[in-house]
């Protein structure tokens, strides 16, 4: 492959990231891949992190890796591994001070037998220097501000395959308190149970302790999730004040996981809190996730004598819908799910940040007014955020996210809190009349306006759309939702990946075909108004060797439309993909062949292809995240070369296509890993490229989608 033309590093400058008050916000700066700590791992997480008292390592637990992990972020732009702690079982929660870490870990044999130990760290030579035993299986742990003592959340959680998954089920959780010494070592003979039973109003004889806190008047506020119960200890473990969570009504809320973004339920169920910490000695905040009946899909600010100071309800859960982050497949159950929730001052303003674990996604709310929380930002995050450390001296925001799997590996993330632009969202669904939800962006097209048509994939397959974007604004809006229809029901059984105008206002559509969901092959044409008016089907000749990675992309010159296939069909070579001709005027199909890059892992195909000027454009793309990735490039060749194409049945010629621009820069340029699906491409008449990423509808993604321009020199 020949270079025509290549971008400097400068013209990164050009990656118009969007630009908000140019104050303070929070920005990625880079990501820690949780697998270079344990490279031989088959599955790796990052879950619950703290940070050592001179904000110089981090470090996580890795319950499927069973390890306790330390990152060096003495550069924060440039975190490295320093290995891991074998504690001999499963680590559940982590805290730290001074240079010790102390973790809980969980050893049960079963649900009716749990145990556990206490195990504290030396940062510095990864040593155990003590370790206490514990009356069940620890979950969160916290230490005092004052670094007096430390609590455990024992939670002895519920088997979910027995009663119905329902509390209660024995042996009861509680909490159990430990001395530290000056020195901040565990002075195990100094351990008290504080019991909880009897207090609450679901399964007050099986409480499920599940997060705990501690303020500077050394209280101890622990959540009960399963049993939707707070309650405030003293340090001695005296019973202070308890009180239900209570209950929420929320209106627009989707219920149904039916391919559709449909906002239009209301539903009152129990907030069943998860995570949660102090605000002040007298406030705190939860993360309502829900459990057993929950998923109130916000988060609260209580009192701790248990008055309801503020309540997001459907606030958060919307603004992360008009991002694109909404996980279509938990409408039934949690939606977004708020998990997480930490407590830091920032420049002497005070922030919440609120974790969604299904969304992936952190709100960073200014509480100045805790009766009045403002949402300033939501920052991307690694797939399912768990838990968070706030380095306010370095100015530092991390994440640590759980989630790994075939896709994108565990990752801890850090922001930075910054005299900038905020550079997250890309695109945004803000300012519709009416709430819209989006994402599995695929194929694009420019508008003689200047403004871009794209299409979402078959995530939505009951509310196929075209989105209507506004580029000229920052971030990106969508300003129209076309609903595909045929016969004026949303048009089913398309996978919709390519759009090209028609000249008259409508659309030309691909489909990409799957036989196996009865998802045929085809070029869609589509009015204005989103409806079907016509289609065109595929040839005998191409049905008889064709395979489901199909249409990828779509483009018009004149009465020629040209379709780009993903990846080899039955009669292709290795490595060549067709490219599709189609005439409008004489009804007939030609071939050529696109000879693609050679795979390092995985598969190489086509994702995109779009007619400018005297050349043809295509996105050439493998399949793969984060480190592994290779090729993310946008290539072309000259339109004077699809001249070769020739009938179906004839021996292809084919395309050598010329690298224009490689897309690994930008797509690591906001600190995140390497998203694998670029999928759309859209030119303006100045030769500005567009360029789009597919989030897979947030179904096991984390959900960001990237939207940035790219300016040819």
């Amino acid at each position: 492959m020949t270079v025509r033309t290549l971008l400097t590093t400068s013209s990164l400058a050009c990656f118009a990231l969007p630009a908000y008050a140019q104050d303070m916000n929070f920005n990625r700066i880079a990501s820690f891949q949780v697998a270079d700590n344990l490279p031989e791992a088959e599955e790796t997480s990052a879950e619950i992190i703290a940070a050592t008292a001179d904000g110089m390592t981090l470090v996580y637990t890795d319950s499927p890796g069973a390890s306790i992990g330390f990152i060096d972020i003495t550069d924060p732009t440039n975190p490295a591994p320093l290995g891991v702690f074998m504690p001999d079982g499963e680590p559940t929660s982590v805290a730290v001070i001074g240079n010790y870490a102390l973790a809980g870990v969980n050893t049960s044999a079963n649900y009716t037998e749990p145990s556990g130990f206490l195990v504290e760290i030396d940062v510095a030579t990864q040593q155990e220097v003590g370790r206490c035993d514990l009356p069940g299986q620890p979950d969160s742990v916290g230490i005092a501000p004052d670094g007096s003592f430390l609590a455990v959340a024992i939670e002895n959680e519920r088997d979910e395959d027995l009663g119905d998954g329902r509390v209660g089920q024995l042996p009861a959780g509680s909490v159990v308190m430990v001395d530290l010494t000056a020195g901040g070592l565990i002075a195990c003979d100094t351990a008290r149970i504080a019991d909880v039973t009897g207090l609450a109003d679901i399964a007050p004889e099986d409480p499920e302790p599940e997060f705990v806190s501690i303020n500077a008047e050394n209280e101890v506020v622990v959540t009960m999730q399963e049993n939707n119960y707070i309650v405030v200890l003293s340090s001695a473990g005296e019973v202070l004040s308890h009180f239900s969570a209570g209950e929420v009504t929320l209106e627009g809320v989707d219920t149904e996981e039916e391919g559709a973004l449909v906002f239009d339920q209301t539903i009152t169920v129990p907030r069943e809190p998860d995570s949660i910490t102090w605000i002040d000695n007298t406030h705190f905040a939860m993360a309502n996730e829900g459990d057993m009946d929950g998923g109130s899909r916000g988060w609260t600010i209580f009192s701790q004598d248990g008055d309801v100071v503020y309540d997001s309800g459907v606030s958060f859960e919307h603004a992360i819908i008009s991002l694109g982050h909404y996980p279509e497949e938990r409408s039934g159950n949690k939606g977004v799910e708020p998990e997480s929730v930490t407590f830091d001052v920032f420049g002497g303003t005070p922030y919440v940040f609120v974790g969604a674990e299904r969304s992936s996604i952190v709100g960073v709310y200014d509480i100045t007014d805790p009766a009045a929380p403002e949402l300033t930002q939501l920052l991307p995050s690694g797939i399912g955020p768990e838990g968070y450390v706030t380095i306010p001296e370095r100015n530092l925001l991390i994440s640590a996210n759980e989630v790994d799997d075939a896709g994108a590996r565990a990752h801890v993330m850090l922001f930075e809190y910054q005299e900038a632009a905020a550079t997250y969202p890309h695109l945004t669904s803000v300012g519709m009349d009416e709430l819209t939800g989006w994402g599995a962006i695929s194929g694009q097209v420019m508008a003689d306006d200047g403004t871009i048509f794209a299409v979402s994939d078959s995530f939505y397959g009951m509310q196929p759309t075209i989105f209507h974007i506004d580029v000229s604004q920052t971030p990106a809006q969508i300003v129209g939702a076309i609903r595909v229809t045929r016969e004026g029901q949303p048009a089913q059984l398309i996978d919709m990946e390519g759009i090209a105008l028609d000249g008259d206002g409508g659309f030309w559509i691909a489909s990409e075909g799957r036989s196996d969901r009865l998802v045929p092959h085809a070029i869609y044409h589509v009015s204005a108004d989103g409806a079907i008016e016509d289609y065109i089907a595929l040839p005998n000749e191409l049905l008889a060797v064709e395979r489901r990675f199909g249409f990828e992309g779509i483009t018009r010159v004149d009465d020629m439309l040209y379709v780009a296939v993903q990846r080899e069909w039955r009669d292709d070579p290795a490595n060549h993909s067709k490219v599709l001709g189609y005439n409008l005027e004489t009804e007939e199909w030609s071939v050529i062949h696109y000879a693609k890059s050679e795979p390092a892992t995985g598969w190489v195909g086509l994702s995109e292809i779009v007619a400018h000027g005297d050349f043809m454009y295509f996105i050439e793309r493998d399949n793969q995240h984060d480190t592994r990735a290779v090729t993310k490039i946008i290539t072309s060749v000259p339109m004077s070369a699809m001249e070769g194409m020739v009938a179906l049945g004839e021996t292809p010629a084919v395309l050598e296509p010329e690298l224009v621009v490689d897309l690994l820069p930008y797509l690591t340029s906001t600190g995140g890993y390497v998203l694998d699906k670029v999928e759309g491409l859209a030119i303006a008449t100045d030769g500005t490229m567009w360029v789009s990423t597919d989030n897979d509808g947030v179904d096991d993604h984390s959900g960001e989608t990237m939207f940035f321009p790219v300016t040819m020199q």
